[in-house]
């Protein structure tokens, strides 16, 4: 028994001291640590309040967004209970009109390329 004893309570020639591990707290000075913690709190409270303002401007936009997208499905509702009565609003012609513009466009545009090229293969 005193071989277990002498193990657990010395270790290399060093009596063990039952309690905390680790280093023991420096001799800080007071004041010191007083300051840093009052430096820390300051910066804290920066951080948080930088933090908030970028959530508020966050939900500022979410909300602007919301409201465009709600007026945007107003806007195709009423478009689509105008075509129900076989009304055709004019904003939808315009689109049609515009699609079937652009369409005669790209259309006029190949056949004038598929001409270039002839034009350009016979020449070769």
């Amino acid at each position: 028994m005193s071989a277990l004893a002498t193990n657990a309570g010395v270790l290399g020639g060093k009596v063990k001291k039952p309690g905390k591990r680790g280093r023991k707290p420096a001799k800080i000075d007071l004041k010191a640590k007083l300051e840093r913690s009052r430096q820390s709190a300051r910066e804290c409270r920066a951080r948080k309040k930088l933090r908030y303002q970028y959530l508020e401007e966050l939900v500022s936009s979410r909300e602007r967004a919301i409201c465009a997208l709600r007026e945007e499905l107003e806007m195709y509702k009423q478009w689509c209970m105008a075509m129900d009565q076989g009304k055709i609003p004019s904003e939808i012609r315009a689109l049609l009109t515009g699609e079937e513009q652009s369409k005669a466009q790209q259309t006029s545009n190949k056949q004038n390329k598929g001409v270039k090229i002839e034009a350009n293969g016979k020449n070769s």
